[in-house]
């Protein structure tokens, strides 16, 4: 590919609408270009890119025994109610209705359709195991889209589902599969991917893990003990929790005014107590419900809207703002004393076992009660954990350790799924006795967009991406310094002509620019071997070759240019196996 010839422009300037690293070098490098809030167009580097990533994914599934299908990205309805999330899910399900009046969806996820075309080839059990894969195009209306490709409405995603007739068929698959996404995230560079356990959330099932990669600027929070090796995300981390003992002794219920006192801190200075001893109230909205969920925990613990979730098994989010709870003239002084249990959803968090004393809303603006036991405004009420593990908290794994938090990306997850969408869906097969039993799935995603995005957040400098030999959009950047030479033009002709019909992949930059614009313009497509003709190299009989990470810069005799660059890149891919 001549770099004249190529689509998309490159510019110096940070792009202001750019958070992360990889939003901004794929804008200023002319891979992405935003349509709508959440929705891009692929430019030639970047399709290039995508396009390696899925054969990387493919040739690993099909190692797996993947069978690869192609689902609808439209879906009746019908399929939705069937597995009961056409009404659970939120406004992220796009429904529409077609011209004939029938309710429709666009495909978010893809285990109804999967199901829908296992259950009528899949009858019995000798089909099983077998697993399902699809790369497609899904659209989830993401309400906070952001980072570029990182969180995306419209993105392309590899989704696979496996069928079993046991949980230990299920165990042992998931267990390929967590190897096969060892192997795809190395072969894409992204070497110290890692996996945590997570949440299920709306896909259900009983285990799940999500792949990260480290980034500073990422979404998600990973806890991890450097003891034991324990890793988590933060929706599902478990800690043991410091016992706090001591703090001022309450000796009676006593009401006190607390004029502009607007926060935990300030409540705790003017009783003159630790934050540890004050309590404090999160409400949150439960959705489909009309009762608004109260959490009480300790002041220096913060909710895990997951947790909180998965308590009440409906999704909640925090209720501040325009018309809700935020409004009301208690809100921010609440309490667990004198408030009316049976017009809320009441939990209590872990954080306040084996409290005694505490300071606590009065359910009346600018008032905090002393309270010197909250056992018995409890009633059977019990403690749960539904608070956030902190960096410090002792590991519960291990017992020993302390907790460490990290940001990160996710980049793939595995979830199994057991009988929740076959058994709602109605999927049998005859077993050998000729019984109709359900069988247990498992379901394996992977976001291309975003993997391509995290690789170059893991992977750059400051002047662009470093993209490693397996999924770069050209194998070779060769580059001409005074291309109005005859014989630098001529030798770059020669070389891009010869290299080409090798089978090398190679974006020749035949413009006639200087050295500057032509290296910055390099620097940003990120190409990992780079070839430079120029008068003063060949004076010399040789090309200068580098590399973008900077580990090789050589002077190389010109007949002996194919043989080194071929070496070079099967070095570098071997680096990756």
């Amino acid at each position: 590919m001549r770099l004249s010839r190529l689509l998309g422009e490159r510019y110096r300037e940070q792009p202001s609408e750019a958070l992360l690293i990889s939003h901004a070098f794929m804008l200023r490098g002319g891979y992405i270009r935003q349509v709508t809030n959440g929705i891009y167009s692929l430019l030639p580097p970047a399709k290039r890119i995508v396009a390696k990533i899925e054969d990387i994914i493919r040739q690993e599934m099909d190692a797996i025994d993947g069978q690869e299908v192609l689902f609808p990205v439209v879906m009746s309805s019908e399929l939705w109610e069937e597995s009961g999330r056409y009404s659970a899910i939120s406004s992220e399900l796009v429904r529409f209705k077609d011209r004939g009046g029938r309710n429709m969806v666009l495909g978010m996820t893809h285990e109804e359709a999967a199901v829908h075309l296992a259950r009528t080839e899949a009858k019995s059990h000798t089909k099983y195991p077998f697993m399902i894969y699809q790369i497609q195009t899904k659209f989830r209306d993401e309400a906070r889209p952001r980072g570029g490709l990182i969180r995306v409405r419209e993105f392309t995603m590899k989704d696979a589902y496996s069928f079993h007739t046991s949980q230990e068929c299920l165990e042992q698959y998931y267990d390929e599969a967590y190897k096969s996404y060892e192997r795809i995230f190395k072969r894409a560079g992204l070497k110290d991917a890692f996996a945590v356990k997570s949440d299920n959330g709306m896909m259900g099932g009983s285990v799940s893990h999500e792949f990260m990669s480290e980034c500073e600027q990422g979404e998600d929070s990973v806890v991890s003990c450097p003891v034991c090796g324990y890793k988590s995300n933060m929706e599902v981390a478990e800690s043991i929790l410091e016992k706090f003992t001591g703090g001022v002794k309450f000796d009676s219920l006593e009401k006190v005014s607390t004029p502009d006192c607007k926060t935990i801190e300030d409540v705790a200075q003017f009783f003159d107590a630790p934050v540890q001893q004050m309590m404090k109230a999160v409400v949150l909205k439960a959705e489909n419900s009309d009762k608004l969920v109260i959490v009480f925990l300790r002041g220096d613990y913060e909710v895990n809207e997951t947790k909180v979730r998965n308590v009440v098994q409906a999704n909640v989010e925090i209720a501040t703002g325009e018309g809700t709870v935020a409004e009301h003239p208690c809100y921010g002084f609440i309490g667990p004393v004198g408030i009316n249990k049976d017009n809320f959803t009441i939990i209590y968090d872990r954080s306040l076992e084996g409290l005694e004393s505490v300071v606590c809303g009065a359910n009346e603006k600018d008032f905090h009660y002393k309270v010197p036991s909250i056992a018995e405004y409890m009633g059977d009420a019990e403690f749960v954990d539904v608070s956030k593990a902190r960096a410090g908290d002792t590991c519960a794994k291990c017992g020993d350790g302390k907790l460490e938090i990290k940001r990160a990306i996710e980049i793939g997850n595995i979830f199994q799924l057991g009988t929740k969408y076959s058994e709602k869906m109605g999927m049998r097969y005859t077993d050998v006795d000729g019984e109709l039993k359900t069988p247990i799935m498992g379901c394996y995603g992977i976001g291309v967009g975003r993997l391509m995005a995290s690789v170059l957040e893991a992977l750059h400098d400051d002047r662009g991406p470093i993209w490693p030999m397996s999924i770069a959009p050209w194998q070779i950047h060769l580059c001409t310094i005074r291309p109005n030479d005859e014989n630098v033009k001529a030798k770059a002709e020669e070389l891009y002509s010869s290299l080409t019909n090798k089978g090398f992949e190679v974006i020749y930059d035949d413009r006639n620019e200087s050295p500057g614009v032509k290296f910055a313009d390099a620097d940003l497509l990120g190409v990992p071997v780079r070839v430079v003709v120029s008068p003063k190299n060949l004076d010399q009989g040789c090309f200068e070759v580098s590399t973008r990470d900077k580990e090789i810069n050589d002077m190389v005799p010109v007949d002996n240019i194919e043989e080194y660059v071929r070496k070079l890149i099967d070095d570098k891919l071997s680096q990756l196996i």
